[in-house]
C-alpha cells in the first residue's frame, strides 16, 4: 500500500491511531510481528476453554468519559472492579493498603482515625522522596514497605526500591477506610466479548489493511509512506545505537483446576516474598465466564524476553533522553505508546496518546495534500 500511512503494531497505540486516521479518510496499513491483533491485551481460550489474557491481566479503568465513549463504539462492557490480596506472613491482606490490611497484619481493631495515627507514627518523613523506597517509607514506614513492597519490587523490576523512580510507588494509594478496590476510576469494566473482539472491531474498516506475522525494518518499510506510526521499542527503531534500554519481560505458567468454579477469593493474589512469581491471576473473576473448571496463571518477571515494562530509573531516563533526541530529529514518524515513548502508561493513557497523535498526523497530512498546497499557493498569489 504505497502512499498509505503505515502503523507498526496492532496493540492499543497502533489500533486506535489506525482507526482515527482511517475515519479521517486516510488509507492505513497495520503490521504486527505477532500472529494476532490486540498486542499484550490479547485474550482467548486456553486448552480447557477458559478465557485468559495471554500476556497478563488487563483491567480497563479510566476517569475519561471521552476515552470510555470512544472505546464503547466497539464493545459492550461488563462492569468489573478489580480487587487484589497479598499473601503476607500466612495471611491474605488487601492491596492497596487499607484499614483491613493494618488491622489484619497487626491484630488491631483501629478505626479510620486510628489507622491514620498508626501510619503517622511509623512513617519516616522525607520532604521530597527521590525514589520509591523513600516515598514508601515516608507514607507507610519500614515494616509495611518491607513486607508488602520490597520483595515484590525486587522480583518485578530486578532492582531494589531505592533504585526505582518515586513515581512507581506513587501509583499505589494508601487508604484509612475499608475500600478494597484496586482502582477508583469512574469507569471500570471489561470488554464483554473480550479484548481480541474489541480490537477486531476497531480495525474493521475499509481503509485499513492488517498484515500479521510481519517484521518491521525502518530502513525499508517506511519508504513511499505518507507517514509512519511506530509503537515498538524506541531503541530498536534506531538499531540500539546508544545501547539497549532496559525493559522487564514476563514468563507465564498456567494451572488448570477441573471441576472448580473458582479457587481464589479474588482475581489476583500478590506474592511479594515467598515465591519466584509475583502474582497469580484467576481470570474468571474478571470475565464472568461460566464454564467447567478454572485456570490460574502465575507471572514470573524476567530480564530477557519480549519487552513489557520500561524500567523507571535515573539511568534509563538518561539513556532514553538520547533516543528522544533522535525521535525529535526524525520527520515523518510518530512514536506512540508504552514502548515507543518509554513510559509506564495505563491502557487509557495509551488510548489518549494515540488519539492526540492521530489528530496531529491528520492535520499535518491535510495541510500537505495537493489540494491544500494549491489553495496555499493561490492565497499567496493573491
Amino acid at each position: 500500500m504505497s502512499g498509505a500511512v503505515l502503523v507498526v503494531g496492532a496493540g492499543f497505540a497502533g489500533a486506535v491511531s489506525a482507526r482515527e486516521l482511517a475515519d479521517a479518510g486516510h488509507a492505513v496499513e497495520v503490521i504486527d510481528r505477532r500472529p494476532h491483533v490486540a498486542g499484550n491485551a490479547f485474550d482467548g481460550p486456553d486448552a480447557h476453554g477458559v478465557l485468559i489474557h495471554h500476556y497478563g491481566p488487563h483491567i480497563f479503568h479510566t476517569n475519561s468519559d471521552r476515552i470510555f465513549a470512544w472505546l464503547s463504539r466497539f464493545t459492550r462492557w461488563r462492569p468489573y472492579e478489580h480487587r487484589v490480596l497479598a499473601s503476607v506472613s500466612g495471611r491474605l491482606v488487601p492491596v492497596p493498603i487499607n484499614r483491613t490490611t493494618i488491622n489484619r497484619l497487626y491484630d488491631l481493631n483501629l478505626d479510620g482515625e486510628g489507622v491514620a495515627r498508626h501510619l503517622e507514627r511509623v512513617r519516616v518523613p522525607h520532604p521530597d522522596p527521590p525514589d520509591s523506597e523513600s516515598l514508601l517509607l515516608s507514607t507507610i514506614g519500614q515494616d509495611l514497605c518491607d513486607r508488602l513492597f520490597r520483595g515484590y519490587s525486587r522480583k518485578q523490576w530486578g532492582i531494589d526500591l531505592r533504585q526505582l523512580d518515586a513515581r512507581v510507588a506513587g501509583r499505589i494509594p494508601v487508604r484509612t477506610d475499608d475500600d478494597d478496590r484496586y482502582f477508583t476510576d469512574r469507569h471500570q469494566a471489561m470488554p464483554a466479548d473480550g479484548y481480541a473482539a474489541l480490537f477486531a472491531r476497531i480495525l474493521d474498516h475499509p481503509r485499513i489493511r492488517v498484515r500479521l506475522g510481519v517484521e518491521f525494518d525502518p530502513t525499508r518499510d517506511g519508504r513511499g509512506r505518507r507517514h509512519v506510526v511506530y509503537t515498538g521499542p524506541v531503541d530498536a527503531y534506531f538499531g540500539h545505537r546508544f545501547g539497549q534500554l532496559p525493559y522487564r519481560s514476563l514468563r507465564f505458567e498456567t494451572e488448570h483446576h477441573p471441576g472448580h468454579a473458582l479457587v481464589q477469593p479474588v482475581a489476583t493474589i500478590n506474592h511479594p516474598n515467598e515465591h519466584a512469581y509475583t502474582r497469580v491471576t484467576e481470570f474468571k473473576h474478571m470475565t464472568g465466564q461460566q464454564c467447567a473448571g478454572t485456570t490460574l496463571v502465575r507471572e514470573y518477571p524476567a530480564a530477557e524476553g519480549p519487552p513489557y515494562y520500561p524500567v523507571p530509573t535515573a539511568a534509563s531516563a538518561a539513556l532514553h533522553r538520547r533516543y528522544q533526541d533522535l525521535v525529535d530529529a526524525t520527520p515523518g514518524v510518530s512514536f506512540v505508546g508504552r514502548l515507543a515513548e518509554y513510559r509506564y502508561y495505563n491502557m487509557d493513557q495509551v488510548v489518549a496518546a494515540a488519539l492526540r497523535t492521530a489528530a496531529r498526523i491528520a492535520d499535518r497530512l491535510a495541510g500537505a495534500s495537493p489540494a491544500a498546497g494549491q489553495a496555499a499557493a493561490s492565497a499567496t498569489s493573491e
